[in-house]
């Protein structure tokens, strides 16, 4: 079905990006898989070609595109399956902070080489004990002088072995909750600060998912972004567009597990007939495809008016929370419907399986958005 959501200048923009994508990343996923990590040098190659941050002003090396052409991104590295290039939380997650808090000096020292592929991004969120209860994290940081001295331990860090710069959630005043919340940009050659090792998941192979240690870590004053105790509202304002991500990105997904399994089940024979020709599997598929269109005509919708400007955190949480359990039950639906093939690792579908997992739990598990949504429906 045609979206209309995209001009004919954002599917151009596609066909462009899907060439790169097939001649550049494709062919190596599953070697990036394996390695537990991408190289740089795609990163310098996406943004010599414009391809992160177009949503970025043009004073900054970006486009000063609308978020759609950084959605066209997402959308086709995950039916792809290049989870590994985390392209979405380097533009659409970190830069985003950078553009809106940032001064101009660290938006040359940080967003334009970001821009350029030089200067990778993280954000460090959770804790080895706080996962979703941003307001209790137990980082610290305390100014000293012209400084800022962190202590403190991050975990399921994306991009962690990679990044150059990493946007740590501390607290600043450690008596208050909300409101003692700062984000502070720590460089990864600053004194004090540690990368654990990579951690290994059950999914999403090639991204880089690290711990991250603070001991005594030092950095500029100058470093604060934005104002002092103002962290925790920052992360609300961004979180939006961060959920909105994850649906974006597990629409494509479930696009691409159903082509698979659609191709699959039109080939695979059993009892002498093509499996899809059996009742069972017509009625699951055409279940699915129907939980695919209302998914994909609701993330549309919120995109659009994401890209008004419109204040939708509601809706968001609620897309956040359907896509990526719909993402779930597709993978394991076209799983069962490979069979025994399903289950080995030569099939992509079984990866499909994995890689979805964590989607209901990262940004927000679904449990909270649900919290979200009924609080602002007046419950609670």
């Amino acid at each position: 079905m045609k979206r209309d959501i995209y001009s004919e200048d954002h599917e151009a923009f596609r066909q462009q990006f899907r060439r790169f994508v097939g001649a550049e990343i494709e062919p190596h996923v599953l070697e990036w898989n394996a390695a537990g990590i991408t190289p740089r040098s795609i990163w310098k190659r996406m943004g010599a070609e414009g391809f992160l941050g177009c949503n970025v002003g043009e004073e900054w090396g970006g486009a000063g595109a609308d978020f759609l052409f950084d959605a066209i991104i997402m959308e086709e590295l995950a039916y792809a399956r290049a989870h590994c290039v985390q392209a979405s939380l380097h533009t659409d997650i970190c830069m985003p902070y950078l553009e809106s808090y940032g001064t101009e000096e660290q938006k040359r020292q940080f967003l334009a080489p970001a821009v350029a592929g030089d200067c990778l991004l993280a954000i460090a969120m959770t804790e080895p004990g706080t996962g979703s209860d941003l307001a209790n994290v137990q980082t610290r940081a305390e100014r000293d002088g012209d400084s800022f001295v962190i202590n403190g331990a991050k975990t399921f860090i994306s991009n962690g072995q990679n990044c150059d710069l990493v946007i740590v959630v501390a607290k600043t005043d450690p008596a208050a909750r909300h409101a003692g919340i700062s984000l502070i940009l720590v460089e990864a050659d600053s004194p004090g600060f540690e990368r654990g090792r990579n951690l290994d998941k059950i999914g999403l192979k090639g991204q880089d998912t690290s711990e991250l240690f603070f001991n005594d870590c030092r950095v500029p004053a100058s470093n604060l972004l934005g104002n002092e105790g103002e962290g925790f509202k920052m992360l609300m304002e961004k979180l939006q567009q961060e959920r909105l991500c994850i649906a974006i990105g597990s629409m494509a997904s479930i696009r691409r597990s159903l082509d698979d399994t659609l191709a699959y089940v039109k080939e695979r024979k059993a009892f002498g007939q093509p499996i899809g020709q059996f009742q069972n599997t017509q009625f699951k598929l055409a279940e699915l495809e129907t939980h695919y269109e209302v998914g994909q005509a609701f993330t549309d919708k919120l995109l659009a008016a994401h890209v008004r400007g419109d204040e939708i955190v509601t809706e968001v949480s609620m897309a956040k929370y359907w896509t990526s359990d719909l993402q779930k039950r597709v993978a394991a639906e076209c799983v069962q419907l490979h069979g025994g093939y399903g289950f080995m690792e030569e099939y992509p579908i079984s990866a499909d399986y994995c890689d979805a997992a964590v989607q209901s739990i990262y940004a927000g598990t679904n449990e909270i958005m649900k919290v979200i949504i009924a609080r602002r429906l007046g419950l609670g």
